[in-house]
C-alpha cells in the first residue's frame, strides 16, 4: 500500500511538471502607466522570438505600483517614472538597486479640447477644470504640482484641479471634454484624439521626467527576466522608444 502511494505520488508530480512547462518563461511587468504602448510593442516584439515566455503587464501609477511590490506582488522588472519610487524600492532591498537602468526620459506638457487660448502656465488661470494626477501616487501629477507652485500659480488653482489615478485617465478627462486640459507627458499627447497639445511646461519648472527600470531581488537569478531587462536596452528597444516619443537622452 506504502508502495503504492508513493508510485502515485511520484506519478502525480511527474504530470504537474509536464503539464506546465510554460511557467518557467512566465515574466511579470509592473510599468508606469505612460509606458504601456511601448511596453506592449517591445513584449510582443520580444515574444515573436521567444515564444515560450508569457508576460503578465500591469500598468499603473508608479506608486501604487511600488506599493504592490513591497506587499509582495510577483512582480519580476519595475519601471517607474520618476527616480523617487525606484528609490523607495531599493531602500527596502525590494530591487536591485546596483544594476537599475535609466530607460528614457520625457517631458510633461498640457493638453485640452479648450477654445480659450492657452499657450502658458499664467494662462491656466483662465480655465475651470485642470485634470493632473494624483501627486500622492502619480509622478506627471507631481511634476506637475511643482511646476504650478514654481510658476507662483498654485494657490489660486484651488476648486479647479480634477485629480486622476494616472496619467492615461487624465488624458482621457481631457479627451473627453470633462475638463479644459489636463497635465499630461508629450508621449501621451502624441496618442491623443480630440486633445490638442496647448503648450510644453518649461523645464525650469519642475524636475526632469525620468523611467529608471530595475529587476526585483526576486528576479536576480531569472534568466529570461534578465534576457528582456537586456532586450530594454538594445538598439531595436531605442528605436521603438523614440517612435513614441521617448527621450534617450
Amino acid at each position: 500500500m506504502i508502495r503504492s502511494i508513493k508510485r502515485i505520488t511520484i506519478l502525480c508530480f511527474a504530470f504537474l511538471t509536464i503539464a506546465v512547462p510554460g511557467m518557467a518563461g512566465e515574466l511579470n511587468l509592473s510599468v508606469a502607466a505612460s509606458m504601456k504602448e511601448v511596453i506592449n510593442e517591445l513584449s510582443a516584439s520580444y515574444q515573436a522570438k521567444h515564444p515560450a515566455t508569457v508576460f503578465i503587464k500591469n500598468f499603473g501609477p508608479s506608486g501604487t505600483l511600488a506599493g504592490q511590490i513591497e506587499n509582495g506582488a510577483p512582480v519580476d522588472l519595475f519601471i517607474a517614472a520618476n527616480n523617487q519610487w525606484m528609490d523607495y524600492l531599493k531602500k527596502k532591498y525590494l530591487v536591485d538597486g546596483d544594476n537599475a537602468k535609466m530607460l528614457a526620459y520625457n517631458s510633461l506638457v498640457f493638453a485640452g479640447t479648450t477654445t480659450k487660448q492657452v499657450a502658458s502656465m499664467k494662462d491656466l488661470l483662465k480655465l475651470d477644470k485642470i485634470a493632473l494626477g494624483s501627486p500622492k501616487s502619480v509622478p506627471a501629477g507631481e511634476y506637475a504640482m511643482a511646476a504650478m507652485t514654481k510658476a507662483g500659480i498654485a494657490s489660486k488653482m484651488a476648486g479647479k484641479l480634477v485629480m486622476a489615478k494616472d496619467v492615461r485617465e487624465c488624458l482621457m478627462y481631457a479627451e473627453l471634454g470633462e475638463v479644459d486640459g489636463g497635465f499630461v507627458y508629450l508621449t501621451d499627447a502624441m496618442l491623443a484624439q480630440k486633445a490638442k497639445l496647448l503648450f510644453v511646461v518649461p523645464q525650469k519648472l519642475y524636475p526632469r521626467v525620468t523611467y529608471p527600470m530595475a529587476l526585483t531581488v526576486k528576479a536576480t537569478q531569472n534568466e529570461e527576466a534578465k534576457a528582456f531587462y537586456l532586450f530594454l536596452q538594445s538598439a531595436e528597444a531605442k528605436l521603438v522608444l523614440r517612435k513614441y516619443g521617448f527621450i534617450l537622452k
